[in-house]
């Protein structure tokens, strides 16, 4: 059983486990660039990803005492 995503805030609640991707826009990238299909777990471990991404650049957000993620912090 997968545990709960908590977020690095300390924050005793679990962030929700949405898809954080639009999951036919992936598809059809790697369909036409590679003429592969997509298994449905790979939205998941991409999902779980991108919140590491977003986590660290959360940091570096926060670290520039800035209230704004911007691409800078990717």
């Amino acid at each position: 059983m997968e545990s709960e995503y908590v977020p690095p805030t300390g924050s005793s609640e679990p962030a929700p486990r949405d898809v954080l991707v639009v999951v036919s826009k992936l598809k059809a990238y790697i369909k036409h660039t590679s003429g592969m299909n997509t298994s449905e777990d790979v939205i998941a471990a991409l999902s779980d990803r991108l919140r590491v991404l977003c986590d660290d650049a959360i940091v570096r957000a926060r670290e520039a005492e800035r209230k704004t993620v911007m691409a800078r912090d990717f």
